[in-house]
């Protein structure tokens, strides 16, 4: 029988269609990985050496001098600018605030036909490490409420270019989405005085139905209420509020354990498109007892339709727990 799941980090509900439930394995939506047989260099992509774009858009590059292995650049088209203030107009139902921050692109690699999946366990540190190192100067800008890191992989997960990169953006705002979310981890606080994402972590380990694997500082799993299919989160074992406040150490092990979760993803589902995000507090919020920093991976393997937007719900055909077990059965 189909059964409703909530999620009670965030209290979002979630029909876990059981009896439409697919395998894992036919979650496969390419017949073999897609990466891997892009060139090596495009002459047509902008992120290759040798296109690169001017200076004027350079942020900064790993290493400082001979040729880069990871550059941030300034978005050619960005969301939010980075001159100017941000003025707040209200005038009956019109509301609206200047589009200021910063909108960043790091690029991950010179090789074109790569990806986390493919990447060594530094590599993926120093993106991590770069994205912490560009959040912490743009916590400092006072314009700034919350910075948002992600990376689309993919067509499906909304990447415009092949070449690996990562993206992060600076707002003027908190966006609601990270708002309920810290209200919920705030009420299960208020609740009972401890993290809810600390209860989680605690009872996943006991259950480990739901484990994919772990280190010494994180675990990745798949939530008991996972609103799509393969749905993993990277929580930290050590509560902390915020990315930026992460020590190197910790930061290169949820690395190595990001290469892990999307080396099965590549694979077990053979490349799937996927976007990850970082959820870290808000730059100005207090937070610090009941908001808990994780990087969550979501692969792009169905589609919203009318009752995902008519409710607010998802449908997820995937039982979170054989998820689990396919990609703990599977290398990475």
């Amino acid at each position: 029988m189909p059964e409703i799941r909530q999620n009670i980090a965030t209290k979002e509900w979630v029909i876990i269609a059981s009896e439409r439930a697919k395998r894992p394995e036919q979650f496969i939506t390419n017949s073999r990985p897609v990466t891997a047989h892009q060139p090596v260099l495009d002459a047509h992509c902008p992120f290759c050496p040798g296109n690169e774009e001017g200076p004027e858009f350079e942020v900064l590059r790993v290493p400082t001098t001979g040729p880069w292995q990871l550059r941030v650049l300034n978005n050619r088209y960005p969301a939010v600018e980075r001159e100017g203030d941000p003025h707040r107009h209200s005038q009956g139902v019109e509301r609206s605030i200047h589009a200021v921050g910063y909108h960043e692109v790091v690029v991950e690699s010179r090789l074109h036909n790569t990806t986390s999946a493919l990447q060594k366990d530094a590599e993926v540190a120093w993106t991590l490490l770069t994205l912490q190192k560009r959040a912490r100067e743009m916590a400092h800008d006072s314009r700034i409420e919350h910075v948002l890191i992600f990376k689309n992989h993919g067509p499906g997960a909304g990447a415009s270019i092949a070449h690996p990169h990562a993206q992060i953006i600076g707002l003027p705002i908190v966006p609601q989405n990270t708002r309920a979310r810290m209200e919920e981890a705030r009420r299960y606080f208020d609740d009972t005085g401890h993290c809810v994402h600390c209860y989680i972590l605690a009872e996943e380990l006991k259950a480990g139905t739901r484990i994919i694997a772990e280190n010494a500082h994180h675990v990745a799993l798949v939530p008991y209420a996972a609103s799509t299919p393969f749905h993993v989160w990277l929580l930290p074992k050590r509560h902390r509020h915020s990315f930026n406040n992460v020590p190197p150490e910790e930061i290169e092990a949820m690395a190595a354990l990001l290469r892990l979760i999307t080396g099965k993803l590549y694979v077990g589902l053979r490349d799937p498109d996927y976007n990850f995000m970082v959820r870290s507090a808000p730059v100005h919020e207090p937070g610090r007892d009941y908001t808990h920093w994780y990087l969550t991976v979501v692969p792009r393997l169905n589609t919203t339709a009318g009752f995902e937007i008519g409710s607010g719900m998802r449908i997820n055909a995937a039982l979170p727990e054989e998820c689990a077990a396919f990609l703990r059965s599977t290398n990475g």
